[in-house]
């Protein structure tokens, strides 16, 4: 929290990945498109964090996207895309105080 600072700053959860550069590189010229690995550019201990923290998860109903892309992208672009996952939900509980998925439905 302390790195990010002032959440109000990014507009939308793409933003703050994209600062913490868990992106991928997107170069386009006319109708020419490449897109290649993450940015690495932004912040680098946030983007740390957050890698190492999707690392300790096993799976689970959240963030099973992990478990999904190993078989299929390879254990790296799982890593990535579910530490993108974790820091969009990290963007909404700054922002909103909570994290609207987390809590349980009431009938």
């Amino acid at each position: 929290m302390a790195e990010v600072g002032d959440v109000t700053r990014f507009s939308r959860p793409d933003q703050l990945c994209c600062w913490a550069g868990l992106t991928p590189r997107h170069r386009e010229s006319d109708t020419k498109v490449r897109r290649g690995r993450i940015t690495k550019q932004g912040n680098r201990l946030v983007g740390w964090a957050c890698i190492e923290a999707v690392q300790r998860i096993r799976g689970g109903p959240l963030l099973g996207i992990r478990v999904r892309l190993v078989d299929t992208r390879g254990s790296g672009v799982a890593k990535v895309a579910c530490a993108r996952k974790l820091l969009t939900l990290v963007y909404y509980g700054l922002r909103d105080g909570e994290i609207r998925c987390l809590t349980r439905k009431t009938a």
